[in-house]
């Protein structure tokens, strides 16, 4: 594997609709042996009731589910305090942001929040908005 491609709720929800821009991310990714990962609240949170059933689990066949450790939403919370973020708010891209720190480098991160999630991740990730 060389690197992590790691996509947050917008860029679950763009590959549900298989969004070109995405599409093409993620046959790259998988051309160059890249490891395409979602946080497991990625789930929840992407899930639209006018979405096919058929079609979201297809787009979620497409990646690696990783779920949130202990250590995981320990280091998600230290993300938010050192970024002057507020869990209630910003929760789930902490979690997104600790997956992605957490994940083989390079990692790029495809997200609707790019602000919120370089706050978060810093400059050892690379954020694309989608």
């Amino acid at each position: 594997m060389s690197g992590t491609l790691v996509l947050d709720c917008e860029g679950l929800s763009a590959l549900v609709q298989r969004a070109p821009e995405v599409t093409e991310w993620l046959a790259a990714a998988e051309a160059e042996d890249v490891r395409v990962i979602i946080s497991s609240v990625t789930l929840v949170e992407a899930r639209d009731p006018r979405t096919n059933q058929a079609r979201f689990d297809d787009a979620v066949s497409r990646v690696n589910i990783i779920p949130p450790s202990e250590a995981l939403a320990r280091r998600a919370s230290k993300l938010l305090a050192a970024a002057g973020l507020h869990g209630h708010k910003y929760a789930l891209d902490a979690i997104v942001a600790a997956t992605a720190l957490a994940s083989p480098s390079p990692v790029t991160v495809l997200t609707s929040d790019p602000e919120d999630l370089v706050m978060l991740c810093g400059p050892g990730v690379r954020v694309i908005k989608v």
